[in-house]
């Protein structure tokens, strides 16, 4: 491809040429050599030290054209300064009294190339080469940091999923447990207070433990809606040790009755990630805005790589009085590692707009240098939310295949469904629970006695590694199972592996009361088998 059309792509705009030389004549002819050769050019002159510093900060040059001696200051001199404030801008020398070894020791301390001011016809030409192998530096740069980046998020992949596996292990059990604590408890309403401590507990503990996996593989998690006062007034209470007493919190919500459908835990996050980024940005004396209204989103307002829709959406917003941001920093925003902060990763905002993503939302910010910076969260509406009320769930002897690798929680699980009323059949991995099946006699199942026959139901861990849970139900369909299956904590399930089975999924929990649930949507015993 003609170097002259590659520039147009890789340039767009007058190309900012710095020129050291002292001599008026020999700048105007190289400023009217480039010119004749239709280049759209901006020129700035400089011959020494502080005009070579004030221009590199102040006009920013696309490349710099240098003579080899001047008064007082010198070519190479100049080399070493652009080096080392600006690594890969390209530097000509440009001079006549350049011989082949003070060329070749140019090229050595970091020239782009050298163009005698003899052969004037070489000048555009290697200006053009220059711009151009410049801006394909800069990409292979870029690629090779995406490259990194990928690298890291694999990395950070592979720990998550190595952590939310053993925390899981350790927490589930805890959600299982504590119910079976308070109905065993009776009238003793301490215990059954307790009982539901743990249980709240371990719940947060399982929705970090989600939000992680979110934010490292993508993971979009389906969640229950909340009032947004209840979230602005968690937020506010998160933030009394952080917020300086002297700074003013002023929350504004236009209806009291305004909900979201979102995960709590990833959405307070959010929110308390917005609000110390601004905390951090203003003075003592700032104003941290939360507020909430409902707007309008028209198809112009989201972009094609979006996942939200027009409709009316929930609008929150972080709004501080703070420093602002230059358009150059707001552009970056979302820029991995991106940081402007000392010591800061660079994830944070990220990680917001992955929890907004994960949503089907979008996220917005407004920022004018010395005014402040407002943050704009837009999520589908959704109606209040209710507390579900506990259930007394009523297994009638239905029988239920239980199937996990890790024997405390599958001793658990089996202890839970059992106080409600289910007959349990432990297995310890995904093939052993393929062998019992296979190894049934009959399609008919008892009501009542042994724990025999196909099961009604089969409740599955979706984190079992020797056979993997898209296995076992392709396997399941295999064996034209019938019956419900129950699917707690499984991610990426394919599509195909789902198909043709009644399949339930509960989400990451897995706690007692969602199997229960889920479990209900089973009949009669006489009724669950074809």
């Amino acid at each position: 491809m003609p170097l002259r059309r590659r520039l147009a792509e890789v340039h767009s705009g007058p190309i900012r040429v710095l020129h050291l030389e002292d001599d008026p004549q020999d700048a105007e002819l190289v400023e009217d050599l480039l010119r004749e050769e239709n280049l759209d050019i901006e020129v700035r002159h400089a011959d020494d030290e502080v005009g070579l510093r004030e221009a590199l900060a102040e006009f920013k040059p696309d490349i710099v054209l240098s003579d080899l001696s001047m008064p007082g200051f010198s070519g190479h001199r100049a080399l070493a300064i652009v080096r080392e404030s600006a690594p890969s801008l390209p530097f000509l020398f440009v001079s006549g009294t350049m011989g082949e070894e003070a060329a070749i020791e140019a090229l050595r301390q970091g020239a782009t190339d050298y163009i005698l001011k003899s052969q004037p016809a070489r000048l555009a030409p290697a200006t053009i080469r220059a711009l151009v192998e410049a801006a394909d530096q800069r990409a292979r740069d870029q690629a090779e940091q995406e490259l990194v980046r990928s690298q890291r998020y694999e990395s950070l992949a592979l720990l998550a999923g190595g952590l939310s596996h053993d925390l899981r292990n350790i927490l589930q059990p805890l959600l299982i447990a504590a119910p079976m604590i308070a109905e065993r408890a009776g009238t003793d309403q301490g215990v059954v207070k307790f009982a539901r401590m743990i249980e709240t507990c371990a719940k947060r503990g399982m929705d970090m433990v989600a939000s992680m996996l979110s934010f490292a593989r993508g993971a979009r998690q389906i969640n229950p809606s909340l009032p947004v006062g209840q979230l602005f007034r968690a937020t506010e209470l998160l933030l009394q040790g952080t917020r300086p007493r002297s700074m003013a919190l002023s929350v504004q919500l236009s209806d009291d009755g305004l909900a979201v459908a979102a995960n709590e835990t990833e959405l307070q996050q959010c929110l308390l990630n917005l609000c110390l980024n601004a905390i951090q940005a203003m003075p003592p004396d700032g104003t941290l805005t939360l507020a909430a209204d409902v707007a309008e989103l028209e198809q112009a307002d989201i972009n094609a790589d979006e996942p939200a829709v027009p409709g009316r959406y929930l609008r929150l917003s972080v709004i501080d009085t703070g420093v602002g941001m230059s358009e150059e920093v707001r552009a970056r925003l979302f820029t991995p590692f991106f940081t402007t902060k000392e010591g800061g990763t660079g994830l944070g905002l990220l990680s917001c707009r992955r929890i907004v993503d994960n949503h089907q939302g979008v996220m917005r910010v407004h920022s004018t240098p010395g005014v402040g910076t407002r943050f704009e969260i837009y999520l589908p509406m959704a109606q209040a939310a209710t507390e579900r009320e506990r259930q007394d769930y009523d297994g009638r002897g239905r029988h239920v295949l239980v199937v996990s690798e890790e024997a405390g929680r599958l001793s658990i699980v089996a202890d839970g469904l059992r106080l409600h009323n289910y007959r349990c059949t432990l297995a310890r991995s995904g093939a052993a629970a393929l062998v019992y099946l296979d190894d049934v006699p009959s399609a008919e199942v008892e009501s009542e006695g042994a724990e025999q026959g196909l099961p009604h139901a089969v409740v599955l861990d979706g984190e079992m590694r020797l056979l993997p849970v898209a296995r076992v139900l392709t396997e399941l369909r295999y064996r034209n199972y019938a019956g419900l299956v129950v699917l707690a904590g499984a991610e990426d399930v394919p599509e195909a592996a789902r198909a043709g089975l009644q399949l339930v999924e509960v989400g990451q929990t897995g706690s007692l009361p969602d199997l229960l649930a889920a479990l209900d949507r089973l009949g009669s015993p006489q009724d669950t088998r074809n």
